[in-house]
């Protein structure tokens, strides 16, 4: 399948240039340009494209963070990869906050960008090696300070199996059967969790549980 694409940049000359290189694989098709945020989040939702490729600096109008996040949560099936001069761990955490799927710098080679491009369609996030680096270097930090322990430890055991049943997939009702409970009680502890863990929807918690290694895949 075409990934559709597209590119939101303040500069023509780098629309344009983005424009033949995505056009030029046999796999995408750019389907729109936009020059700022706004315009950004208007013809995405208009077109519904696989991918936004977000410039993050994009004066004057709304920039490409605000844009983003507002975009996440209109069209949240929408994949946003930002595209960034600012090699910055601090541009890449408000970036992932904001709820953008990728993170590439427009000093990255031609290759790895339509590798993030098919990256982030297939629901993968994509984080060119600096920003990776960062995250580590950060989350290292987190656990010598203890509080990514500290965080987890609030919640019951109860409510730890609660967690990692739902990041698993499984239903407020599978749920209760597995743990002989009610599906009341499962609700009761779902609230708990996502009030304790700062978080607001079932998607929310499934990325914490995948970002903190707590689910086995095999």
């Amino acid at each position: 399948m075409t990934i559709r694409v597209l590119i939101a940049d303040d500069h023509a000359i780098v629309r344009s240039g983005l424009g033949m290189l995505i056009n030029a694989q046999e796999d995408m098709e750019v389907v729109g340009y936009a020059a700022d945020g706004k315009e950004a989040c208007e013809k995405a939702l208009e077109i519904r494209p696989d991918v936004v490729l977000m410039d993050l600096s994009m004066p004057p109008g709304e920039n490409g963070l605000t844009a983003t996040a507002r975009l996440k949560e209109a069209a949240p099936d929408i994949q946003v990869l930002v595209l960034t001069m600012h090699d910055d761990e601090e541009y890449l955490f408000r970036v992932l906050q904001a709820g953008a799927a990728g993170y590439i710098l427009k000093s990255a080679p031609d290759l790895d960008l339509i590798s993030a491009i098919r990256s982030v369609n297939n629901g993968m996030a994509y984080l060119y090696p600096s920003a990776t680096k960062s995250l580590i270097e950060e989350f290292l930090q987190m656990v010598k300070n203890g509080e990514e322990q500290a965080k987890y430890e609030i919640l019951t055991d109860r409510e730890k199996e609660v967690l990692v049943l739902i990041a698993k997939g499984f239903s407020n009702k599978e749920i209760a059967e597995q743990l002989t409970v009610s599906v009341k009680t499962v609700e009761s502890h779902k609230a708990h969790i996502m009030e304790k863990l700062h978080l607001r929807t079932r998607p929310d918690l499934v990325r914490y549980a995948i970002k903190k290694g707590w689910l086995d895949f095999e």
